[in-house]
């Protein structure tokens, strides 16, 4: 789905006649989250938010369990596979599994860590845990109550922030911020604050800067015509990651969040790059997507992310690790 115009801002009658109904949303969802959990035999880190769509979740959990590999911890990532249909517990492998069986952000993850796919977040970490994970790394889940976590960070996009501050369907957020502050040890603000959304945030929770930057195929874009298309929640971004590497920008397409490609969008897709005489370029979230028979004449552009103080988050992770003592951050 495409969020609606008014989630972004700008007020409107319509946040105002669906408010009783982000009442009722906000109700349900503070009483799911005070359920108890399971509490795992090994640490469990979650990377969630407080808005509906993308805000940088996934990015975040590769780089953290990149980070607890390579301090020799066995780190496997564990998310719901929204838009797959298999509900779990299973180990994703690319090879095997589509997009349609186990969502995009699934694939992506399993390409570069051991990733499992699981609606029931306990059963997924207890399959994890038996195939050797000495950690669990979750890419959403903060609204979910299945597993007790030791280290929940709050992921904000910086140029979306928290939309119009309302709940769903009024707004974007899943709950009010406050309450899912409550609960994570610190923020991530992914980007420039351009929404202001470190004034929503308590006072006593420390904000850890970040910033996406992509992966070496945007340099190779440099000065060349592209047609840019992408499904996912913040397109805008996408785009001007393109425009920052020095790329032309002969022509784009957006589609709805998820969005699964068949062969006449494709079709369609090509048909327009060729008539542009462009580049058909697009993300690696949306790559896994497309057919595979298109895939050779897609150029994909990943990204990563690279922190302000990276030893801010290696600092929360040996605290999460049992490592170091607790550790205080300032905002």
């Amino acid at each position: 789905m495409r969020a609606p115009g008014f989630w972004s801002g700008g007020g409107g009658i319509a946040p105002l006649l669906l408010s009783p109904i982000a009442a009722l949303y906000a109700g349900v969802t503070a009483r799911r989250v005070a359920r108890p959990g399971w509490d795992a035999p090994v640490p469990v880190i979650c990377c969630g938010n407080a808005t509906a769509g993308g805000a940088g979740k996934t990015t975040l959990a590769s780089d953290i369990a990149s980070r607890l590999e390579q301090a020799g911890t066995a780190a496997h990532v564990l998310l719901r596979g929204y838009g797959g249909r298999l509900k779990g517990p299973v180990r994703v492998d690319p090879e095997a599994h589509s997009a349609a069986d186990v969502g995009d952000e699934a694939l992506i993850l399993a390409a570069l860590h051991p990733t499992w796919v699981s609606a029931d977040r306990e059963a997924g970490a207890r399959a994890a845990i038996a195939a050797g994970a000495q950690a669990i790394v979750m890419d959403d889940g903060l609204q979910n109550p299945g597993l007790v976590k030791d280290l929940s960070l709050l992921t904000i996009d910086g140029t979306y922030g928290f939309g119009n501050g309302r709940i769903i369907p009024a707004g974007p957020l899943r709950e009010p911020v406050a309450a899912a502050a409550s609960r994570c040890q610190a923020a991530v603000l992914i980007g420039a604050d351009e929404a202001g959304a470190q004034a929503m945030l308590p006072p006593s929770l420390p904000v850890l800067q970040a910033r996406l930057v992509p992966g070496p195929e945007a340099a190779t874009l440099a000065g060349r015509s592209v047609f840019a298309f992408c499904g996912i929640a913040n397109p805008g971004k996408f785009f001007a990651t393109l425009q920052e590497s020095g790329a032309h920008m002969a022509g784009r397409a957006t589609f709805a969040d998820h969005y699964p490609y068949d062969d006449g969008d494709m079709e369609t897709l090509l048909k327009e790059a060729t008539a542009l005489r462009a580049t058909p370029v697009t993300t690696r979230k949306d790559f896994v997507r497309i057919p595979q028979k298109f895939r050779a004449a897609v150029t994909v552009v990943t990204i990563r992310l690279e922190w302000s103080e990276p030893r801010q988050i290696d600092a929360l992770l040996e605290q999460a690790m049992g490592v170091v003592p607790q550790v205080e951050l300032a905002r």
